[in-house]
């Protein structure tokens, strides 16, 4: 390389790799409800099944975190903008809505943790839900082979 050359940089990755990092995450080690990792498992096993949330910020991290308040400051710029884009995904396929007693709408959008520890929810929905909204992503930044 010449010395007016720029060193190649490392590819971006994005909230749609993410996602299917933690769609593979959740394949190869499991999924769970009701927390982030499968409670039964110690606190220091490193690849505990997770709910969705829970595989982002592994997918961010590269390792287990109890809370995503314990991310860097750019792990969690990446798991909050991915767990968005799943938020989104999950608000145009399968809204969840949560009204009070006086029937006023409590919140928006979908809560990716209630939809995750729906009783009818299966590990199989979970993980076609953040490889389909990776693909939701990747086509709407892609116009006529450039990214947009």
């Amino acid at each position: 390389m010449k010395a007016t050359q720029n060193p190649p940089t490392a590819a971006e990755v994005t909230p749609a790799d993410l996602l299917r990092m933690a769609a593979l995450y959740l394949r190869r080690h499991g999924w769970t409800q009701g927390s982030y990792y499968d409670i039964y498992e110690p606190a220091d096993y490193l690849t505990p099944p997770a709910c969705a949330a829970g595989a982002i910020g592994i997918a961010c991290a590269g390792h287990r975190v109890e809370h995503f308040s314990q991310l860097d400051p750019d792990a969690l710029a990446d798991y909050l903008t991915a767990l968005g884009v799943f938020v989104d995904y999950l608000d145009t396929t399968a809204p969840v809505f949560f009204i009070d007693e006086d029937g006023y709408l409590l919140d928006e959008h979908t809560s990716p943790y209630s939809w995750n520890d729906d009783p009818g929810r299966t590990a199989e929905q979970v993980i076609t839900a953040l490889e389909s909204a990776a693909d939701e992503w990747d086509s709407l930044r892609i116009t006529g082979g450039e990214i947009r």
